[in-house]
């Protein structure tokens, strides 16, 4: 992993920050696999439960791709970038990752740094915090899940606007809209993150993590099919220790006590 990315695990809970203040945290293809590669390795920790996606510093979540990287004209170096951008899985075009993920967002998230908020669960801002696609401004468009899941997340016109225009939106605009689960003063945002973190752990596991799954496979799809369909991950928390412990617990009146099993 480069210094561009630092993970850090306290518990059940990952933080992962994009460490590019001096370019406004805007990712060139190197820090894009280091995420990547951060990602599938929380993804199989089996101690880590809950990741949080920031950037450092407080000017920007992230400012999107670096554009200076497309300027570059060395052969070699192109060859590098390609190789590096071919090995690279990025957060925007997993179907279903298999743990929650929460955008602490302070500043800009601009372009691919939206993108990359549209793709976590939840969204926690400071009310400085400031969103957009400026993508068409530059010849280029938001093709790292922005054209798709924006319109899935707020009303398709709206949506439109600000695909078309580039447009940006502050942070009560996208609270307002349903972008962003809370807006809050940007001392108060780590604890508010924590907060949210905090209710997510005292549920089972299992049961996130099949949630997340069904909602993944289902939202798109007819409600009759959906709701009819089988999902893996239901299917292991059905047949899990901790589906029988949760209603014990509630019934001995005592915090349930999660295995993972």
């Amino acid at each position: 992993m480069t210094d561009s990315i630092l993970v850090d695990c306290a518990g059940p809970i990952a933080t992962v920050t994009i460490n590019r203040p001096e370019r406004s945290n805007a990712m060139d293809s190197i820090a894009h696999l280091a995420l990547s590669e951060a990602l599938d390795r929380l993804a199989a920790d089996d101690g880590i439960r809950l990741i949080v996606l920031t950037g450092a510093g407080k000017q920007a979540f992230s400012a999107g791709r670096d554009l200076k990287e497309l300027a570059i004209s060395d052969a070699a170096e192109q060859s590098a970038i390609a190789d590096r951008w071919r090995r690279v899985t990025r957060l925007t075009d997993r179907f279903y990752y298999p743990k929650p993920i929460i955008a602490k967002v302070r500043g800009f998230a601009l372009g691919g740094g939206f993108e990359l908020a549209l793709a976590c669960d939840l969204i926690i801002c400071s009310d400085d915090a400031t969103f957009a696609l400026p993508e068409p401004k530059r010849g280029l468009i938001p093709f790292a899940g922005g054209v798709h899941r924006l319109p899935r997340q707020i009303p398709r016109k709206i949506a439109m606007g600000h695909l078309l225009t580039g447009r940006a939106m502050d942070a009560n605009r996208a609270y307002a809209l349903g972008l962003v689960n809370e807006v809050v003063a940007e001392d108060r945002l780590d604890e508010a993150v924590a907060g949210w973190a905090r209710d997510m752990l005292a549920c089972a596991p299992l049961a996130i993590r099949a949630i997340r799954q069904c909602v993944a496979a289902g939202i798109d799809r007819p409600l009759r099919d959906a709701m009819t369909d089988h999902y893996p991950a239901e299917a292991i928390r059905a047949a899990s220790q901790d589906s029988i412990e949760g209603p014990r617990a509630f019934a001995e009146k005592r915090p349930p006590v999660w295995t993972g099993r």
